[in-house]
């Protein structure tokens, strides 16, 4: 299958740093055949390094993602574009390219407080509950 029959998806966050980079990821894995993931955020920082480890704890490298803001996106055509938090999906800039839209909100993993391994337990349950998510939706 060529890259030109490829279905492009952008996911969209607040921050680009967790929820958007884990389903970016996991659409590369698991459906990477058939679809071009990206990400970007409203307001974009950086990518959580425990959205990097949980990741790779199930698998899955994104250590080399970075965090984009949507402008770098803005003009290009997307088969999809989904909102993956609230305030994204409050804030989204309008894509005039993409075919269509979806939303599904994911808890914030970075809101978790505690210990490293309390806070890397929730962006844990976030991840799979993505994974399902992807796995039931593309």
């Amino acid at each position: 299958m060529g890259n030109n029959s490829k279905k492009k998806v952008l996911f969209l966050c607040t921050q680009n740093s967790a929820r958007s980079q884990m389903a970016e990821g996991w659409l590369r894995a698991l459906r990477g055949e058939s679809y071009e993931a990206y990400s970007a955020g409203t307001q974009p920082w950086r990518v959580n390094p425990l959205a990097v480890k949980a990741m790779a704890r199930a698998g899955v490298d994104i250590s080399s993602h970075r965090s984009k803001g949507v402008e770098e996106f803005s003009g290009q055509e997307f088969d999809l574009v989904v909102t993956v938090c609230d305030n994204a999906r409050e804030s989204c800039p309008y894509f005039p390219n993409a075919k269509s839209f979806l939303h599904h909100s994911f808890t914030d993993p970075a809101a978790a407080s505690g210990s490293e391994e309390e806070r890397l337990a929730v962006f844990e349950k976030v991840r799979d509950e993505i994974r399902e998510w992807i796995e039931q939706t593309f």
